[in-house]
């Protein structure tokens, strides 16, 4: 893990949802600090340096409030649902030497064999490590894998110090063979037919109606009348 991201914050003396607004119309994040049987200690932060700190999931933060400082682990990013802006920051105090839960992302890399399809059922694993060493993400090769194949939680390779919380029989990868499209197209058409929708018919197996087709029996196919004789 990298080193912890130093931000200055300050703290936040008005509260509510108007308050919140003129924070980040100053271009601010709300925040709000607890833990380790502290009161709540409401700041802003600023919002640049926030949002590229958060770039990194499980984001530790040195906070400079005032002459004191915070270590602090980010445990929960509230977005605006449309503009993604963020809304408010919860942050947790930690300790050096103090084991943490977190999820941590699962990252796949290389390519499976020819003909199949790669899922994944876990997309984190969540794991107890010291607070300040959290692992970015953990990295699971798929390269060359059969259909067949498949990776259980107990089965990532964790760094030293770290350990897994998950159930070590949960399936995180599972690579299974790709169907063909003349298999799709046949389990497809085996599917319709169990529910009775049948095939329609193409124009070209329909056909068009002949000349004359409809015309009364004895008519003249030249269409001429005989009274229009001169």
């Amino acid at each position: 893990m990298s080193d912890q991201t130093r931000i200055a914050a300050d703290r936040r003396t008005e509260f509510g949802k108007g308050a919140a607004r003129r924070v980040r119309r100053a271009d601010k994040v709300p925040a709000v600090l607890y833990g380790h049987g502290t009161p709540p200690l409401h700041l802003s932060l600023p919002g640049h340096d926030t949002m590229m700190a958060l770039k990194q999931a499980n984001a530790v933060l040195t906070l400079e409030v005032d002459s004191e400082e915070h270590l602090a682990l980010v445990k929960d990013v509230q977005r605006d649902p449309i503009k993604r802006f963020i809304e408010h920051v919860d942050m947790i105090i930690i300790r050096k030497g103090e084991k943490v839960q977190v999820d941590v992302p699962v990252h796949l890399e290389g390519e499976a064999a020819p003909e199949t399809l790669v899922s994944m059922d876990y997309s984190e694993l969540t794991v107890e490590t010291d607070a300040t060493t959290i692992p970015e993400a953990f990295t699971v090769s798929i390269e060359g894998m059969e259909s067949g194949t498949q990776v259980l939680a107990g089965q990532v390779d964790l760094p030293a110090g770290v350990e897994l919380v998950t159930d070590p029989e949960a399936l995180v990868v599972n690579v299974t063979q790709a169907i063909s499209e003349e298999a799709l197209e046949a389990e497809l058409a085996e599917a319709e037919a169990e529910v009775g929708i049948e095939q329609d018919e193409s124009e070209s197996d329909v056909g068009t109606p002949a000349v004359g087709d409809g015309a009364p029996a004895g008519a003249d196919s030249s269409g001429a009348d005989s009274n229009d004789e001169s």
